[in-house]
């Protein structure tokens, strides 16, 4: 997709999943790679993407993203779900790549705004938002659909 000093942003494939379970293990999402491999599988089929962060090795980040239309806007929404970079990278402007890459493929599939959810508090997420052109929208509630197992 793009190049810049040696870091390539591209498009994941299923073959990616080893070295992708590295960096989300790194934020504490262990994944097992076969059902890495298949949620990006379905990603690509479906109405989404998920791009990396390229230099040498495992992956140094990640943005996932998907759209969909909304019936209060002409245009569909993108939203990020996932965006991260790992501990040994930050501060290098991947992110800021990723975001830009992102917000690329989403004007692609036709998106008229890109939204980003974020995790629990998370010390400089906030001015990383607004460094990037996101602005807060107020609250997001989340709802499970069926009961937990526990």
């Amino acid at each position: 997709m793009s190049s810049r000093r040696g870091l390539e942003i591209r498009a994941a494939q299923p073959a990616d999943a080893p070295g992708l379970c590295e960096l989300l293990a790194s934020a504490g999402l262990a994944i097992p790679p076969a059902q890495l491999a298949a949620r990006i599988e379905a990603l690509r089929q479906g109405s989404g993407t998920i791009l990396l962060a390229l230099e040498w090795g495992p992956p140094s980040g990640v943005v996932a993203l998907h759209w969909f239309s909304r019936l209060d806007a002409p245009k569909p929404a993108a939203q990020i779900d996932v965006l991260l970079v790992g501990p040994d990278d930050r501060r290098r402007g991947i992110g800021r790549l990723l975001v830009k890459a992102a917000s690329q493929a989403a004007r692609v599939a036709g998106c008229g705004v890109l939204d980003l959810v974020a995790g629990p508090a998370q010390p400089g997420l906030d001015a990383f938002c607004r460094a990037t052109g996101f602005l807060p929208q107020g609250a997001r509630y989340e709802r499970a659909l069926r009961k937990s197992a526990d």
